[in-house]
Order: structure tokens, then C-alpha cells, then sequence
């Protein structure tokens, strides 16, 4: 299994510098030709939805498709995929930020009560309770 950066999921997704993108797909595709998987972390998750959303503007319904269909990928894995699910399904009808979204769904896949928070809008969300 080989794990992504952050820099090489935006490129693949993004598309928007061809050498790079090219780089990253055959990376990609080398290692699942190989049988072997690619590994997205939370963190490279957190931050490329970040980066989609800060720096190339895209609407959440269009982050959400994205990772969603990496999801349905078989040969890509992820940091605890049923927090991910969660998140994406509590995020899309929320204000919260994915970030928040993700930490809940996490916390509570660790056993954790509740999340303890300041942000008002994430207080909101199933599983926090304001501080």
C-alpha cells in the first residue's frame, strides 16, 4: 500500500497542472496494476478538502461527489472509512465544516460521549455539546 499526499490527491482531482496530473496517475495506476493499494489518511483528507474549497472554490456538493467517489474506488483505502461516510452524509446538510463533521464522527468511533466544542455551529452537530 502506498499512502498520497495531500499535493498528489488535489492534482489528480483537480487536474489543473497536466504533468502533475499525469505523475499522479500513473502512479496511481502502477500501484494498482501492482495489486497494491493507495492509502488517503485523515489528515491528507481534512487537507484536501481545504484546499478544494479555499483555494480552487469548489461548492461542498461538488467536494462531496469527489470524496465520495474515491470512496467507492476499491483500490483506494482510508483512515477509518465509516467516520468518513458519516461525515460526508451529517456535513451535506449542515453549516459545520467537514473538519467538524470528521472529528465527531471520529471521536464517537473512539467512544467518546461527546466532542466538547466553542464553535457554534459544531455545537450544533449529532454528538457535541458546547463548552
Amino acid at each position: 500500500m502506498l499512502g498520497v499526499d495531500t499535493n498528489v490527491l488535489v492534482r489528480f482531482l483537480v487536474r489543473d497542472d497536466e504533468a502533475q496530473f499525469e505523475k499522479a496517475r500513473k502512479l496511481i495506476k502502477r500501484e494498482i496494476a501492482a495489486g497494491r493499494h493507495v492509502f488517503v489518511s485523515q489528515l491528507v483528507l481534512l487537507e484536501t478538502e481545504w484546499v478544494l474549497r479555499s483555494r480552487y472554490s469548489l461548492p461542498k456538493n461538488l467536494i462531496i461527489e469527489a470524496i465520495s467517489g474515491l470512496l467507492d474506488a476499491g483500490d483506494v483505502r482510508f483512515e477509518d472509512e465509516p467516520a468518513i461516510e458519516e461525515a460526508l452524509f451529517v456535513w451535506k446538510d449542515t453549516t459545520a465544516g467537514f473538519a467538524d463533521c470528521l472529528i465527531g464522527a471520529r471521536n464517537r468511533r473512539l467512544g467518546c460521549r461527546a466532542t466538547a466544542t466553542f464553535d457554534v455551529k459544531a455545537a450544533k452537530l449529532p454528538g457535541y455539546v458546547a463548552a
